[in-house]
């Protein structure tokens, strides 16, 4: 048997997913170098919610994160999350748009872009995987993981079969909600193993307890390579741990060849880092705990503490369990929609909705109308058609590409992003976070000149990515 890899997500989904993505760049910066001598796979070091966070909170630009962690790591390949035809914003974008963020992520320093679609809608996906293969980067084409009566591990394999075909790299099992049980991880990997070539990852949080086990049969099932997270930021909502899977493997054949010590001084780094977001209230330990509900309700824990919140806003706390109950069944009318940003906000809402007025449907959301419209793409069942028309009234449907009704905007966000940008990149900011970017922009510049700027640290506030 081939040794195990492993990918590091300490610089990216471990703070992510336990402190709102607020590590900084100087708070990394000292200790790349002894991540780049471990030996991983690969580091996810970019995409997800650190783009938006760089901007929003931290005051920094991630694409100079990216090129600095480049720098700093020139053996081990950068990875990053890409949210296919949003890449990393929260609408669709023209192919042209597309296209030209694949093309600078690769010229700025990443090496590996997964992939995925919230809804596992490949035509979603398509003009990112062609970008991504065109720039000469390592493909991961990302099968979202989900429970539900329309998804079957058969239905995944499929999918895999299908990824590989469009062009994939390697394939990773992106369980984002820790759903995934230790068997059911052994029968998806070694369906998928017996299926395609390429190689099979597996990424799953620690949010239901489950990981290290599913993370163990997925090794005995022949996955090439899991997902941890260095142990001061692993566990909870988080991954399992990097040095606790390194161990358990030594000596066996699956053994990663990973230095526990080279390890260890990775690991002190970050546990100092853990102690003072402890002290600021970053880290909330409840966060590191086992969150059972995920195993009852299949509710990711970030869109739990959504629930809850929503509810307390409307002063009735007391209907969530009426509201756990009504997701299912609002899932269920959306066509089982994976519960992954976005549609896991847009189903959460409904079910709020529904509940807080006593009659369901009586209040839609703008964004569950454009889901059930086909505005995010398509469904893993066809959603009734009586049921979409109560929903949308006169609008047509879209059942094509979304991005197909998109005309090119490169252009024009050029245009508009023109006083500000000092590098081509920085349309690419602009285009995806508007007056977020700008705002960044403004201070940029003020810095540079010497101006004192009235722009507020917003760095400890809380904002959900």
């Amino acid at each position: 048997m081939a040794k195990l890899k492993i990918t590091e997500t300490i610089l990216r989904d471990a703070h992510q997913s336990l402190i709102a993505t607020r590590m900084t760049l100087d708070e990394m910066l000292p200790i790349l170098s002894a991540i780049d001598e471990v030996g991983f796979h690969s580091a996810e070091a970019w995409g997800g919610a650190t783009f938006d966070s760089c901007l929003r909170f931290l005051d920094e630009d991630p694409w100079e994160r990216l090129r600095i962690i480049k720098k700093h790591m020139p053996k081990t390949p950068i990875q990053m999350l890409f949210r296919g035809q949003n890449m990393l914003g929260y609408r669709h974008y023209a192919d042209d748009v597309v296209e030209y963020f694949v093309q600078k992520s690769i010229a700025n320093g990443v090496d590996i872009l997964r992939i995925f679609d919230a809804l596992n809608d490949t035509r979603n996906m398509r003009t990112a995987i062609n970008a991504c293969k065109k720039e000469g980067g390592h493909l991961q084409a990302v099968i979202c993981y989900t429970i539900s009566p329309a998804h079957s591990n058969e239905k995944f394999i499929e999918l895999g079969k299908e990824l590989e075909e469009s062009g994939a790299d390697s394939i990773c099992i992106k369980d984002m909600a820790g759903l995934i049980t230790p068997y059911a991880a052994y029968d998806l990997v070694k369906g998928l193993k017996e299926q395609v070539k390429i190689p099979i990852q597996l990424h799953t949080h620690y949010t239901s307890g489950m990981a290290s086990m599913a993370c163990l049969k997925a090794i005995e099932a022949g996955v090439d390579i899991i997902d941890t997270a260095m142990s001061p930021l692993a566990l909870g909502s988080s991954h399992p741990a990097t040095e606790s899977m390194v161990a358990a493997l030594q000596g066996t054949e699956h053994d990663t060849g990973l230095d526990l010590n080279k390890l260890n001084v990775v690991r002190e780094h970050f546990a100092k880092l853990r102690e003072k977001y402890l002290a600021n209230g970053l880290l909330n330990p409840k966060l590191l705990g086992v969150d059972a509900n995920t195993l009852l309700y299949q509710v990711p824990g970030g869109m739990l503490s959504n629930l809850v919140s929503q509810l307390k806003q409307a002063g009735k706390e007391d209907q969530l369990d009426a509201v756990l109950q009504e997701v299912p069944r609002v899932r269920a009318d959306a066509g089982y929609p994976p519960l992954v940003t976005p549609s896991s906000q847009i189903v959460g809402t409904q079910a709020v909705f529904n509940v807080i007025t006593g009659e369901r449907y009586k209040m839609v959301t703008k964004e569950f109308k454009g889901l059930v419209r086909g505005e995010y793409g398509k469904t893993a069942v066809p959603i009734d058609p009586e049921f979409r028309k109560s929903i949308i009234g006169d609008e047509e449907p879209i059942d094509c590409r979304p991005a197909d009704l998109l005309q090119p905007e490169l252009d024009k966000l050029r245009t508009e992003a023109g006083q500000w940008a000092e590098q081509e990149e920085d349309v690419l900011s602009y285009a995806q976070f508007g007056q977020v970017a700008v705002k960044f922009f403004e201070n940029r510049r003020n810095k540079k000149y010497g101006i004192d700027s009235e722009h507020v640290d917003m760095q400890n506030k809380v904002h959900p990515v």
